[in-house]
C-alpha cells in the first residue's frame, strides 16, 4: 500500500493537465486533478474553441458579398452580438461537461478549487491537505495588462468573449497572432478597427516575406494598422467612450480596448518557490527534457513551462510525460523543431518549419520558391485578396526546412504537408506528387522555378 493519497496530483485541468491525468488513470494509476476555474483551460474557454467560432462568424459578411458576384444576393446583411455570445456560451458549457465526464469516467479524482503546492509531495485544496508520490503543475498561462494609468479601463482575451455590447470602435493593442486574430475578427463583424503595435511589424518570429504579405492583406479588410506606436494613458468619458492618448502624443477615442501583449504562467501564488521549485524571469517553470523540475517529485508541462504555447504541444508532452513515468518511455519527446501552427487572421497563415532568416541564420545554403496568386474563387468574387505560399529547400539534400501559406484555408493545407514533412518528404518528393487541380493546395506541388537562391 502506497504511503501517498494519490500517485499523481495534476493541477489544472487545461488541455495538458486532462490528457495526462486520463492516460496516467487509464495505466491503473491512482489520479486527481485539482481546477478552479473551467474545465478544458485556456484552449476550451478562453482561447482556441471561442476564438474559432467567433472567426467563422466574422467570415460571413465578406462571404456573403462576395457571392454577389456568382449571383447570389443577399438585400441586408444584419449581425446579432448576442446571439453569437449565447450560442458560444451554450457550446463551451456543452465541452465543460464533456471533460468532466471524461475525467470522471477515466477514473480521476476531479477536486474542484485551487491547489497550493505545499511541499515536494503535498498540495492544499481549500482546508484538505494532499499527498501525492508526484505532482504535475499544468496551470498555463495569464493574459498580461500595460502598466499604464487607466489600464484597467481595458479588456484582455479573458473578457472579450462575453462582452455585454458589440463595440462599434475598437483599438486592439499587441503584435503577436492573438492580437492579429481578434482585429479580423471585429472588423469583419464591422467595427471600426485598429490594430497598434509598438514595433515596426507585427508576428515577430514568423518569416518577413508572410509578415509584410499578411500586412497588405489585414489592412486591405478594414483594418487599421498602426506600428511604432504605444499606449500611455486611458481615461474613461462620461459616456462610457474612451479616450486613448499615445505616446507621440495622438488621442483615440474608442469603445474598447482589448489587449493582446502577451501570457505570463500563470504560477503567482501557488507555492512553488516554497516547495524549492525553480521558476525563471518570467515566472516559468523550469524542467529538464523529461518535464522535471528542480524537485525531483514536481513536473511541469504546457503553457505554464513556456515552451511554445499551443495546445496540441501540450498535449504531446502529456503523452511524452506519462510513458515516461508509467509506461516503457515508447513515446517520443515532441519535435519542438518542426510544429505546424495556423494564424486564424484573415487570410489565415499556415507555417511549418523555419523562416528564410531562420534558415539562413542556421547556416543553410537554401533555395527558395514563392507563388503570389490571386484564388480562383476571386476572379468572380471580386475581392482583392490574394494567396502567398513558399517553400524553403535545403540546396543539395533538397530537405524541405520550411514552409509558409497566408490564404484560405491555410491551418488545413498545412496540417496534411506537416504529416509529409515528417516523414521525410523533399522537395523532389513533392514535385512527383500528382496536383488536386482545380485547388490553391496544388500549387505546393507545382512550384518548378526557384524565387532565389541564398546565400
Amino acid at each position: 500500500m502506497s504511503q501517498y493519497d494519490y500517485d499523481l496530483f495534476v493541477i489544472g485541468a487545461g488541455s495538458g493537465g486532462v490528457r495526462a491525468a486520463r492516460m496516467a488513470a487509464a495505466r491503473g494509476v491512482r489520479v486527481a486533478i485539482a481546477e478552479d476555474l473551467h474545465l478544458g483551460g485556456t484552449c476550451v474557454n478562453v482561447g482556441c474553441v471561442p476564438k474559432k467560432l467567433y472567426v467563422y462568424a466574422s467570415e460571413y459578411r465578406q462571404e456573403m458579398e462576395e457571392a454577389r458576384g456568382f449571383g447570389v444576393e443577399a438585400e441586408q446583411i444584419n449581425f446579432n452580438w448576442a446571439t453569437l455570445r449565447d450560442n458560444k456560451k451554450s457550446e463551451i458549457s456543452r465541452l465543460n461537461g464533456i471533460y468532466g465526464n471524461l475525467l470522471t469516467n477515466s477514473g480521476c479524482q476531479l477536486i474542484n478549487g485551487r491547489a497550493v503546492v505545499t511541499g515536494p509531495n503535498s498540495v492544499k485544496v481549500g482546508e484538505q491537505e494532499y499527498s501525492a508520490e508526484r505532482i504535475l503543475v499544468a496551470v498555463g498561462g495569464w493574459p498580461q495588462k500595460p502598466d499604464i494609468p487607466g489600464a484597467e479601463h481595458g479588456i484582455t482575451s479573458n473578457e472579450v468573449f462575453d462582452l455585454a455590447e458589440f463595440p462599434k470602435r475598437i483599438l486592439i493593442v499587441g503584435g503577436g497572432y492573438i492580437a492579429v486574430e481578434f482585429a479580423g475578427i471585429f472588423a469583419g463583424l464591422g467595427a471600426q478597427t485598429e490594430l497598434l503595435y509598438r514595433g515596426d511589424l507585427f508576428l515577430r518570429g514568423f518569416d518577413m516575406e508572410v509578415r509584410k504579405f499578411t500586412a497588405t492583406e489585414v489592412a486591405r479588410k478594414g483594418v487599421k494598422l498602426s506600428f511604432n506606436q504605444d499606449l500611455d494613458r486611458i481615461e474613461k468619458n462620461r459616456d462610457g467612450s474612451l479616450k486613448v492618448t499615445l505616446k507621440s502624443g495622438e488621442v483615440r477615442e474608442v469603445d474598447q480596448i482589448l489587449y493582446a501583449i502577451g501570457r505570463v504562467p500563470k504560477t503567482a501564488n501557488l507555492g512553488l518557490e516554497s516547495a524549492g521549485v525553480e521558476l525563471d524571469a518570467k515566472g516559468a517553470v523550469v524542467v529538464d527534457d523529461s518535464f522535471q523540475s528542480s524537485v525531483s517529485s514536481i513536473y511541469a508541462l504546457g503553457d505554464v513551462i513556456d515552451r511554445v504555447q499551443l495546445t496540441p504541444v501540450a498535449l504531446a508532452e502529456a503523452m511524452s510525460l506519462v510513458d515516461q513515468l508509467y509506461g516503457d518511455a515508447g513515446i517520443p519527446l515532441p519535435n519542438y523543431k518542426m510544429i505546424p501552427t495556423a494564424v486564424f487572421c484573415q487570410p489565415n497563415i499556415g507555417t511549418l518549419g523555419v523562416s528564410e532568416e531562420e534558415a539562413l541564420e542556421q547556416g543553410h545554403k537554401i533555395d527558395v520558391y514563392v507563388s503570389d496568386f490571386r484564388a480562383m474563387r476571386h476572379t468572380l468574387s471580386g475581392s482583392q485578396e490574394r494567396t502567398l505560399m513558399k517553400l524553403i529547400v535545403e540546396q543539395g539534400s533538397e530537405r524541405i526546412l520550411g514552409i509558409h501559406m497566408v490564404g484560405a484555408d491555410a491551418g488545413e493545407i498545412m496540417q496534411g504537408l506537416a504529416v509529409a514533412v515528417t516523414a521525410g518528404a523533399t522537395k523532389t518528393d513533392f514535385d512527383r506528387t500528382i496536383g488536386i487541380h482545380p485547388t490553391a493546395a496544388e500549387e505546393f506541388v507545382t512550384l518548378r522555378t526557384k524565387t532565389r537562391s541564398l546565400p
